[in-house]
């Protein structure tokens, strides 16, 4: 009997988390194309793909129709970091809003099951604390983050949409900050900001004080996390919150950074940005039910490995 593999479309797949999903899709026996439009992917995340038979790279951006024989689709493809999402905010909620409708036709034409990234930031500067799942989110449609919360909350509206007029087979994954080996060195997140600040001996800017909170996990849990949802019955569609609950001020994280690089760096306290959430911290107990998953891989450890990665750009 013939082994088949399954042929499964990642958008966004050069990025640095779509690259870790290509990699582990390859290696679970599975045959992966790769479409990325390389606005904030990087070919150097997919380079040492390229050589497996079962692994195809397409240079195309989503928000075009694209067409393919496929059993699965993740999309991925939009700018995680407020750098890069505020830079063109008109692209980015173009991204978001018609590369979910140009997925989800492609979907429904091969009848292909499909996987939304979608993102905590759809709950915004959340009143509820943790968040889980039911919570709507306290998000501003005017502010200068709207361009990604928003359009992610749209996206949401559209795998449901399609789900409940067409029997579309969705799922939708709500990622906490994720961070890890190949991420952007200047991509403006809170874990490349102070790794690559401290590796350089320069101050470490918080925003703030300090006190605000967040919940890392290492890129490694979330794609298991996002493989399993793929892999559940039918009838579960989400969403679901895929995140680490151990929560840390951004202060408590700046001094792990400095402890772990043993760096020079001092800190420096700025003005905190606009919209800027003051606590975000996954509600799991779906994701433990549900898919049998816990994050496995704690700060500490997670910080070591990623700053072993940021070290080579030095």
């Amino acid at each position: 009997m013939y082994n088949l593999k399954k042929r499964i479309l990642v958008s966004g797949g050069a990025g640095f988390i779509g690259s870790h999903l290509c990699e582990r899709l390859l290696n679970d026996g599975n045959e992966v194309i790769c479409m990325d439009n390389f606005f904030t992917g990087d070919k150097s995340n997919i380079v040492h793909l390229l050589q497996n038979p079962y692994f195809e790279l397409v240079r195309h951006d989503v928000t075009e129709p694209f067409w393919a024989e496929i059993d699965e689709i993740y999309n991925l493809a939009c700018p995680a970091s407020p750098v890069h999402y505020q830079y063109n905010p008109i692209k980015t909620i173009k991204t978001s809003v018609m590369g979910a409708i140009n997925m989800l036709g492609l979907a429904k034409r091969v009848n292909a099951r499909i996987l939304q990234a979608s993102t905590s930031e759809v709950y915004g500067d959340p009143m509820v604390h943790p968040q889980n799942e039911s919570y709507w989110g306290n998000v501003n449609p005017i502010g200068i983050r709207s361009c990604y919360d928003e359009g992610k909350r749209c996206a949401e509206t559209l795998f449901m949409d399609y789900h409940r007029q067409h029997h579309l087979a969705i799922k939708i994954v709500r990622i906490f900050n994720t961070y890890g080996p190949r991420m952007h060195p200047q991509d403006g997140r809170v874990v490349s900001n102070f790794i690559m600040q401290a590796l350089e001996n320069k101050d470490i800017t918080i925003y703030g004080e300090g006190n605000q909170t967040r919940s890392f996990q290492y890129v490694d849990d979330l794609v298991e996390g996002m493989i399993r949802t793929m892999a559940t019955e039918s009838s579960f569609i989400g969403p679901i919150n895929i995140g680490n609950p151990n929560e840390f001020t951004i202060l408590q994280l700046a001094k792990q950074v400095i402890l772990q690089t043993g760096s020079k760096s001092q800190i420096k306290f700025l003005p905190l940005p606009q919209d800027d959430p003051q606590q975000r911290k996954p509600d799991i107990e779906l994701a433990e039910q549900t898919l049998n998953w816990t994050p496995t891989v704690q700060l500490e450890a997670g910080l070591a490995k990623t700053i072993a990665y940021f070290r080579t750009f030095l």
